[in-house]
């Protein structure tokens, strides 16, 4: 676990030119982010689970929580480790009777949609953060404001310029090939 560094959820974005959810995270005690395109259900069943809106049948994130719980499993934290081409893995981090169980393969949007169900650390490989990370750049002008996402509080302008650069370098090719990549999972 020294070589992760922990983030938190910044906000849920929606791509304009693409309608392509971003996650973006936010490396805790720094203005270091980390953007992930998901699908549109999984950023819809994490908002859900933000805004911890009650639903009357369980999604499948409520479900594998229901299960871990019957079977005394406990989530430690979910973790991004690895970066290749555009895709993003990651893992569940497991207790069982007091053993660690590593290698639980995951998506990242399913692995953050669990981590928030049961409110547990989210980890991203430092060298995935170095790589694919983005800082803002300061800006030396007034910043304006603009409505917050999540919270309704004002958000420097500054701080979100950098993702609308990240969405503006992906190109149709990267889009389709992100829709194709959401249609096989």
């Amino acid at each position: 676990m020294s070589d992760m560094v922990e983030v938190v959820i910044d906000s849920i974005r929606v791509s304009l030119m693409s309608h392509q959810r971003v996650i973006i995270l936010r490396e805790v005690g720094l203005e270091r982010y980390l953007p992930i395109m998901v699908g549109i259900y999984e950023a819809e069943h994490l908002t859900l689970a933000l805004q911890e809106v009650e639903i009357s049948r369980p999604l499948t994130y409520d479900l594998f929580s229901n299960v871990l719980d019957s079977l005394n499993a406990k989530l430690v934290h979910v973790e991004v480790i690895a970066l290749r081409g555009e895709t993003f893995y990651g893992n569940l981090v497991l207790s069982v009777n007091g053993t660690t169980i590593q290698t639980i393969d995951s998506r990242p949007s399913d692995a953050i949609n669990l981590a928030v169900r049961k409110n547990v650390p989210i980890l991203v490989d430092r060298q995935v953060m170095e790589e694919a990370g983005l800082i803002p750049e300061e800006d030396l002008s007034t910043p304006g404001t603009s409505i917050g996402a999540e919270d309704g509080e004002p958000i420097e302008e500054e701080r979100l310029s950098i993702f609308e650069d990240y969405l503006e370098q992906l190109g149709p090719d990267q889009i389709n090939q992100n829709e194709d990549q959401d249609d096989e999972e």
